[in-house]
């Protein structure tokens, strides 16, 4: 029985439904339930049913099995990586064997007589979805395993590492190197990646993605190590990079486009004893903008911020390690206040965002444009509001006062571990005490918690050593963590959440600045009037309402 009749007979789509994939399969080749699946009218584990019940075939979960590496090395990766299709479990020996085999497509029968001829053994069909074929493949086979196989037997391609500059840049053209490169980068998309760290050692190659803000290791084969040179040489050349320094570190930017979206790649590589490391920062420059009431922020920290950013003048620090989430902030800010009445102008480095409606400058340190030049430029251009990407020197600091001084309302971050550790910051870089307590409004620090996956999560108990002293459980707390499945690649953990500290500066706390008194002594002031809330507070909060768990708060924000 054909697909669209099983689906048709089970109720899953009507018959004007299946004529119109019929009519787009003449068009586009595809099969019926494939074009279902693209029109988003079936879904995906209903297709996978109707061609098991097409092919009187069972149904295997590839993302719960534990497969024997022996069995794994039944079929050679070259004819797993091209035929799509893995060895999953082997009965018997000798000539009586028989291989289990999982596919996605046992519309190619062909292939399996192959796969006989191949092994020696009978083979036995299982059913397995495309995704999860994907993601076994490259889980046990390495990403880019059939390029690297490719390279390792001396095809067209590239059969040696690179020997010097010339054979570098000559390697790095090769199509096969072009294709292991480009796989790298679209896994490290496809993963939700912020990061990639390229690090080479002795004898091996080491690649990581940071995900979620953790550093998880790419599967890879143990052989990319031989193509090291060839892959950084390939990273330089897609970031206008000279491939001939070695020496000397280099920074670069490569615009990636991948699936309808395009990624800005900012590049970093530097001498390591091995050879040269490379991290590459991923910015998706078609991401939606998400706004301040998506953030996280709890209702009363929301409500104050609020009007903190409607105010006329004044300066608006958010603080936090580097990938806390600050830019995403200031952008929610921004485009919250911007209207046709308001006009804002950014000096960033770089522009992470466009946002409609404001003016964004990138910073040129080659031509002299740096935070500092930049400011003082659009204070000539009647800005309302003004986005300074971050104040890192006394320069940038009294700018940005003289801004707020005279009108302006002016957005930036600071690297500090806390909210109240920003005005000594300022004091620290020469900024005198009775402007920053003078243009100061208010100090947001922040971190990011990773969310508790939504597919796998499941009530759980503390056990009380994991509970803090100082952790208030009220009888509403609702408790969870994540199993682990394959839509959190079994971390329990998918996505992230900002957790928030917040301090509206009083007339009291100008009064010590002047002073010069200390982060700690700003703390316990605020605390006790009630003008702070603290990061790990907030985090508790979310902990207790089951969005993230107390040892993921108590990761980010120890203090």
């Amino acid at each position: 029985m054909a697909i669209g009749t099983i689906l048709l007979d089970r109720g899953l789509i009507d018959r004007a439904q299946l004529e119109a994939a019929l009519a787009e399969q003449k068009v586009s080749g595809e099969r019926v339930d494939q074009v279902l699946l693209r029109m988003g009218l079936i879904r995906a584990g209903d297709a996978l049913r109707a061609v098991g019940e097409q092919f009187d075939m069972p149904i295997v979960d590839l993302a719960t099995i534990d497969v024997d590496p022996g069995v794994l090395s039944a079929i050679p990766p070259q004819v797993v990586f091209r035929q799509q299709c893995v060895p999953i479990e082997r009965r018997g020996s000798g000539p009586a064997s028989v291989l289990r085999v999982a596919t996605s497509n046992p519309f190619e029968l062909t292939v399996f007589d192959e796969l006989r001829l191949l092994t020696g053994c009978a083979v036995e069909l299982a059913l397995a979805d495309d995704d999860d074929l994907r993601a076994f493949i490259r889980k046990h086979y390495g990403v880019g395993g059939d390029t690297l196989d490719t390279l390792s037997r001396g095809l067209p391609g590239t059969a040696e590492p690179a020997a010097d500059d010339a054979d570098d840049e000559q390697k790095a053209s090769e199509a096969s190197v072009i294709r292991l490169v480009n796989e790298l980068l679209y896994e490290a998309v496809a993963a939700r990646a912020t990061d990639v760290h390229i690090e080479p050692y002795e004898n091996r190659l080491i690649v990581r993605y940071r995900i979620d803000g953790v550093l998880q290791k790419a599967s890879l084969p143990p052989t990319i190590h031989q193509f090291a040179a060839a892959i950084i040489s390939r990273i330089k050349i897609m970031a206008n990079l000279n491939i001939a320094e070695k020496r000397k570190p280099q920074d670069g930017r490569i615009t990636l486009r991948h699936k309808g979206d395009v990624f800005d790649l900012r590049v970093s590589v530097i001498p390591m004893l091995f050879g040269e490391g490379v991290v590459l920062r991923i910015l998706n420059k078609t991401a939606v903008l998400m706004g301040l009431d998506q953030l996280g922020m709890p209702p009363g920290v929301l409500r104050i911020w609020d009007g903190l950013i409607s105010k006329p003048h004044g300066i608006l620090l958010v603080t936090g390690p580097t990938g806390s989430g600050k830019s995403t902030t200031l952008y929610a800010s921004l485009n919250r206040i911007v209207s046709e009445e308001v006009k804002a102008i950014t000096v960033e480095d770089p522009v992470e965002y466009h946002v409609a409606g404001v003016n964004q400058i990138q910073v040129n340190h080659k031509v002299g444009l740096d935070f500092a030049a930049g400011l003082r430029a659009i204070l000539r251009h009647d800005p309302d509001v003004i986005m300074i990407g971050e104040i890192r020197d006394r320069e940038t600091a009294e700018a940005a006062v003289q801004a707020s001084l005279t009108g302006h309302l002016v957005f930036s971050t600071l690297h500090t571990n806390d909210a109240c550790g920003a005005m000594p910051r300022l004091l620290d870089m020469g900024v005198e005490p009775y402007l920053v307590a003078s243009s100061i409004e208010g100090v947001m620090a922040q971190r990011l918690v990773r969310r508790i996956c939504p597919d796998c999560r499941q009530p759980h108990t503390p056990e009380p050593r994991e509970i803090p002293d100082d952790f208030p459980v009220g009888p509403d707390a609702t408790f969870l963590k994540g199993a682990g499945c394959k839509t959190c690649s079994g971390t329990g953990y998918r996505g992230r959440i900002g957790i928030y500290e917040l301090l509206a500066v009083s007339d009291h706390t100008r009064d010590l600045v002047m002073k010069r008194a200390n982060a700690g002594q700003m703390a316990s002031q605020g605390l006790a009037r009630g003008e702070l809330t603290l990061l790990k507070h907030d985090g508790y909060a979310k902990a207790a309402a089951g969005q993230t768990t107390i040892a993921e708060v108590l990761r980010v924000a120890k203090t």
